[in-house]
Order: C-alpha cells, then structure tokens, then sequence
C-alpha cells in the first residue's frame, strides 16, 4: 500500500480498516485485524490516516509523523504501555510528542494512536517516510531515463534521415535520367 489514504478509522467501530472497493451508495472495507469484508454507507463518519492530524501547542502536527515517531521511539516494534493506566500512556506520548496540546488531545484519543500504531505494525502497514523517499526518487530516476529514451525515439520518427533519389524515370519515355548536381 502506497500511501495512508487508502487506509480508514470508521467512527463506532474499533480498529483501522483497508478500502477495498466502491459501491453506489458507499464502500467496501475490510478489518486490517480479521480481514473480514462489510459496506460502510455514506451516512457513516469515515476518515483517512491521511487525514488525521493531532494538536500541538504550536498547530497541528499530520498522524503520518506522529506514527514515524512512534517507530523510531518504539525501535520498529510494537509497544507494550498498559491501556489501563491513563498515566503511562501520557508520559509514553509525551515522550514521543512532547508539545502535544494536553486540553484538546484526550487520554482516549492517545490510546486510539497507540491502537492504530500497533495495527499497522502488525499488518505491516506502517509507512515509513525514508521508505517512501527511496521508492520516490528511484520512480524517478526510472521516469526521467524513460522519458528520455522516448524523446529521443520520438526525434528519430519525427526526422528520419532523407533518402535522395538520384535516378528519375521518365513516364512518357520511361527513360532513366540521373540529375546533375549543382
């Protein structure tokens, strides 16, 4: 999966979910824990990761980076922090985000992270930004020598060498005449 727009919260349902397809009236999603398929109707409240961003003291910051941070604080692996104890689990972000806006970001709303952070672990979704930059700037490279071998490849239907034709044949005759150069 190339980016985190294709990767859904649905509100009143527990876990993240992938977008699998699309129906007239809604979209087809399935579980990223069981894999298991169900229609989400345009009545119910949908947003992409993408989308998501969490409150800091100075704007917001995209859940992208707050996940990316999460990784490098965690080591790569998913985290072991106790859901139980609202404590632990504001020092553990506070950690990760220190200037994280503590009257907007909710106890609930940190837990909810740390959920979708070790789902993606687990269904290794977890998109890293260097991983995305390497991929990038290889397409890239591979975009540009393509497009140059088409330029020139175009160039040469465009402008193929000229044949001259150094005998003329006389229709009424049918003689062969050859021109005189100039």
């Amino acid at each position: 999966m190339e980016d985190y727009k294709k990767i859904l919260a649905i509100s009143g349902k527990p876990g993240l979910f992938k977008l699998v397809g699309q129906m007239k009236n809604g979209i087809v999603a399935e579980a990223l824990s069981d894999k298991k398929r169900f229609p989400v109707y345009m009545s119910e409240n949908t947003s992409s990761l993408e989308d998501i961003s969490i409150y800091t003291e100075e704007g917001e910051v995209p859940l992208k980076e707050v996940l990316e941070k999460m990784h490098k604080h965690f080591s790569g692996k998913a985290h072991a922090i106790s859901m139980k104890d609202a404590k632990k689990v504001t020092d553990a972000f506070s950690k990760i985000l220190p200037k994280y806006d503590k009257e907007r970001v909710y106890t609930s709303d940190i837990k909810k992270v740390l959920r979708w952070y070790n789902t993606l672990i687990e269904a290794d979704l977890l998109i890293l930004e260097t991983k995305t930059k390497k991929k990038s700037d290889k397409k890239e490279a591979d975009t540009t020598k393509e497009a140059t071998t088409k330029k020139s490849t175009a160039a040469k239907k465009k402008n193929p060498p000229k044949k001259v034709n150094t005998k003329v044949q006389s229709k009424k005759t049918g003689a062969v005449k050859t021109p005189v150069k100039k």
